[in-house]
């Protein structure tokens, strides 16, 4: 950070503009704010949204229409769990589906023990399942996923070909992740975020995670701008950061840089007279 001014400047082409979503309430949300005993408990295993969920789904939905974002997001980046892919396809999926068409749905009818329609893949951003964006891992069932046979039957459009075991070869039943296991692997993830063609993305993903990520960050910021970086998420809420490039992880070319100078002709240009 330049310390006289407070400012940073970076090429635009080193930046990338990341919209990060924790997923919509979920049953475990509800049981475990009554009793925090309930994470533990297999009748929450790979929790879905609650109806009050898929209501906060709808409201996000709206925002990201009416302030002009969804036809911005080139890609949407979600956690391979049921609650977050609701919450994904119910905010940047399209319209209900309907027979006929010929491309498959983001998310079939009913899918999660809720009263859904299914969601179609038409006229919205590709949609890709990462494993590095999951909620911490270990001990709580709600945050293990099921095969991922079971997920391309009731989330056919989503591409899951990041992820190579069907199984959940992550959580263990003993093992709770650490918390700087899961800021190094949101920061690995970052890195591969940096690494993807795309300049405009959408992360849907986890309470945990996303604190443990973003508290990596802001500690050469004005001390408001660091809580404003890494205070935790609602459920629901969507917050837009800027990833900048500073070690050329990504190395783009600028579509928008225009070298000058152009056509070359006999005559030279003032800046050239010395």
């Amino acid at each position: 950070m330049d310390a006289a001014a407070g400012q940073s400047l970076y090429p635009l082409h080193r930046c990338k503009t990341i919209h990060l979503v924790r997923h919509a309430q979920g049953v475990h949300n509800v049981a475990g704010e009554k009793n925090h005993d309930a994470y533990s408990s297999y009748d929450y295993f790979d929790a879905h949204l609650t109806p009050l969920g898929w209501k906060q789904v709808d409201n996000l939905q709206k925002h990201v229409n009416a302030c002009g974002l969804f036809r911005k997001i080139e890609l949407v980046v979600v956690s391979p769990l049921l609650r977050t892919m609701q919450t994904a396809v119910g905010v940047f999926g399209g319209e209900a589906y309907a027979d006929g068409i010929s491309e498959p749905p983001l998310m079939m009818e009913n899918v999660g023990h809720c009263d859904h329609l299914a969601v179609s893949s038409l006229n919205c951003p590709p949609f890709i399942a990462v494993e590095l964006c999951r909620e911490q891992l270990g001990v709580h069932p709600c945050d293990k996923r099921r095969t991922i046979s079971e997920y391309k039957n009731m989330f056919p459009a989503i591409d899951f070909s990041q992820i190579k075991s069907d199984e959940d070869v992550l959580w263990k039943s003993d093992i709770r992740e650490k918390t700087e296991d899961v800021t190094a692997r949101g920061l690995k993830f970052l890195e591969w975020l940096g690494k993807r063609k795309e300049k405009e993305i959408a992360v849907v993903t986890h309470s945990s995670f996303l604190f443990n990520t973003l508290s990596a960050f802001g500690n050469d910021c004005h001390p408001n701008i660091k809580s404003e970086i890494c205070r935790h998420f609602a459920n629901c809420e969507l917050r837009s950061v800027v990833i900048v490039d500073r070690g050329m992880i990504g190395s783009s070319e600028s579509i928008t840089n225009y070298p000058g100078k152009i056509p070359h002709g006999p005559d030279l240009p003032s800046d050239a007279a010395e």
